[in-house]
């Protein structure tokens, strides 16, 4: 696959982004590293420690039901991400690819989905609750709105679907 724009689906090109983040900042190695060295206090601090809000882990301590909640979480911000791109019509009803709606189409689909992804994985908790699930669907959807701009900036120039 060319790496061009002109090759390159905005669906695809999206959810390739959201997994690289997922991956990378998700990871417990990063968090690990943002914990220790970056201040929650400051604005650049903050933002470093969100990106690791859809955290994967690996850890042998927890429970399996936590690792796959937590786990789950991660997978769903990807497929979502995915669905929602699909689903969104900004970009599909754009005249020409690379203008601003396909942006906020790409910002929009990573905000969806982190919240969608927060609250559905409430479902599998012990003792879920209506206030926890809205809890962490603010909390998902406020990593989306912080972060999602890179997804949006990841989809622009991109076609829609297969040609």
């Amino acid at each position: 696959m060319a790496l061009g724009s002109r090759y390159k689906s905005a669906p695809g090109a999206g959810t390739l982004t959201a997994l690289i983040l997922v991956l990378v900042f998700g990871s417990p190695w990063y968090r690990d590293w943002a914990a220790d060295n970056t201040d929650p206090a400051t604005a650049g601090g903050w933002f470093l420690r969100l990106l690791g809000w859809p955290a994967w882990s690996i850890d042998a301590g927890d429970s399996l039901r936590e690792v796959i909640v937590q786990d789950l979480r991660a997978i769903l911000l990807v497929l979502l991400t995915l669905l929602f791109l699909i689903l969104l019509p900004g970009s599909q009803l754009a005249r020409a690819r690379g203008t601003i709606s396909q942006f906020f189409a790409g910002w929009g689909a990573y905000i969806f989905a982190a919240g969608f992804a927060a609250l559905l994985t409430t479902l599998f908790l012990r003792n879920p609750s209506l206030l926890h699930a809205f809890e962490v669907a603010s909390g998902g959807a406020a990593y989306g709105i912080f972060v999602g701009w890179i997804i949006g900036l990841a989809t622009l120039g991109g076609r829609r679907g297969t040609r």
